[in-house]
């Protein structure tokens, strides 16, 4: 019989990762507590049922979290009572963009329990047809979660304890978003000094490549900042012992803070800079090859 998987919450991640295992034939709860419409539909069209904390205790083999990074950690404070007085205990995987010193914190907090735990950290978007995200699990019961292979879902054990997972997936976070804010933070520079045509002419004949990933990257970071303000703050934590790195994170933070209020209409002049950063993504010039 298939196992019975609660992921929580039913973001777009969430409920991508549960339609992917209601399709296999897993019965898929999660947690409707708290939540919009939105989640409610997203939940109901990925085949999820709505269930009690202490429901889906009893009846889950796994309890996957999936929610914005400031979550994680209350999630797991959630869950710690009724796991704690539950006969059967579940696997319970943190999957979200953690520092390792938190999802150290996680585990700590859920010992007592009983229940095992497995770091883990997706890289990639939701399930789509003929596209799985890497789920990239570690610790102790880290092989446990490879039964969720399966399913249809990129499991991939790999070495290293509690926080070798969540340490992945801040590295391959930072590069990929950072180098993102780096391109919005240097375009809107040149936009203030009137020169981002130019700019966008020379990269177009110097780094075409570069262009089209930013005049991809760039606008697709604007629904997404408000939840990376918290994901840049966690990589600011895994990277505490480079002080300089430390801070250029914690800038990030701030630039996506900004990106975000700009997207919820809520500062007119972040709204302006969203404004210029389109205008510099639209159609680009003919890309010419350049040496130099």
């Amino acid at each position: 019989m298939a196992d019975t998987v609660t992921v929580i919450a039913a973001g777009e991640m969430g409920a991508g990762v549960g339609k992917r295992l209601s399709e296999r034939g897993v019965r898929v709860l999660t947690s409707l507590k708290g939540r919009g419409t939105g989640s409610a539909k997203r939940a109901t069209e990925a085949g999820m049922s709505d269930a009690s904390d202490d429901e889906i205790v009893a009846q889950s083999d796994f309890i996957l979290s999936v929610v914005p990074p400031g979550q994680a950690v209350a999630l797991a404070e959630r869950f710690k009572a009724p796991l704690a007085r539950a006969k059967r205990k579940p696997v319970y995987v943190d999957c979200n963009a953690i520092a390792p010193k938190t999802a150290e914190q996680i585990g700590t907090l859920l010992a007592d329990t009983g229940a095992h735990y497995v770091d883990g950290g997706i890289i990639g978007g939701p399930p789509a047809p003929n596209y799985s995200p890497s789920i990239y699990v570690s610790g102790p019961h880290a092989s446990e979660a490879k039964r969720l292979a399966g399913y249809g879902l990129n499991v991939r054990p790999i070495d290293g304890g509690i926080g070798a997972a969540s340490a992945l997936k801040m590295s391959y976070a930072g590069i990929t978003k950072g180098t993102t804010a780096i391109g919005i933070a240097l375009l809107l520079g040149a936009s203030r000094y009137g020169c981002a045509q130019e700019l966008k002419q020379e990269m177009s004949e110097s780094q075409p490549q570069l262009l089209q990933r930013f005049s991809r990257q760039v606008p697709g970071s604007f629904p997404k900042a408000y939840r990376w303000v918290a994901e840049m703050e966690e990589i600011a934590a895994f990277l505490g012992e480079d002080p300089a790195a430390r801070e250029m994170f914690l800038g990030i933070a701030k630039l996506y803070e900004r990106i975000a209020e700009g997207a919820a209409k809520q500062s007119p002049a972040a709204a302006a800079e969203l404004d210029a950063l389109l205008q510099f993504c639209s159609a680009s010039p003919t890309a010419q090859s350049k040496v130099g």
